[in-house]
């Protein structure tokens, strides 16, 4: 197993060196599911929710997220972000909200943690735009799904091919 790449030998907590690495296209895509009660996907799904339109609200809060991701995640790079694209699917059978968010860059290391950080605020967006009428809101299932870019080229999450 490789060492961690975010500690030096000393084991202090260190920035990765990245100025030595090759300009790569880089892309990474992230999910994650917010269950809510069936009342609530309602009123997500007619724009009805007291606080305004909460799909949109929060594909505007995972895109802010991404490009603010190295500003939440202590040793994470900033990045030139190209794009950011968040789409969100109503799975009425089971009363949740899938999201998922897809980020590209020309850059020298990947775009991951952007695209689950995006995702991961999209999600707590939906739950502050409608706890007040749903308390048990869960977020869950926030994975990597892909990510292309770099040394270590593709990946594709096992149950995501």
């Amino acid at each position: 197993m490789q060492p961690l790449s975010h500690f030096d030998a000393h084991g202090k907590a260190v920035m990765v060196e990245v100025s030595h690495k090759e300009t790569t296209y880089r892309r990474a895509r992230a999910s994650g599911s917010v269950l809510v009660n069936a009342e609530t996907l309602q009123l997500i799904k007619e724009g009805q929710a007291d606080k305004g339109d909460v799909l949109g609200i929060a594909r505007v809060a995972g895109i802010m997220a991404a490009k603010k991701t190295s500003e939440l995640i202590p040793l994470c790079h900033p990045l030139f972000i190209s794009s950011v694209n968040i789409t969100f699917s109503l799975d009425e059978t089971n009363n949740k909200v899938l999201i998922e968010a897809a980020v590209n860059s020309q850059g020298k290391t990947g775009v991951e943690m952007e695209a689950l950080t995006a995702v991961s605020v999209a999600a707590l967006t939906i739950y502050d735009m409608c706890k007040s009428k749903d308390r048990g809101i869960t977020i869950t299932d926030i994975c990597l799904q892909e990510k292309e870019g770099g040394k270590s080229g593709h990946y594709v999450r096992p149950e995501a091919k």
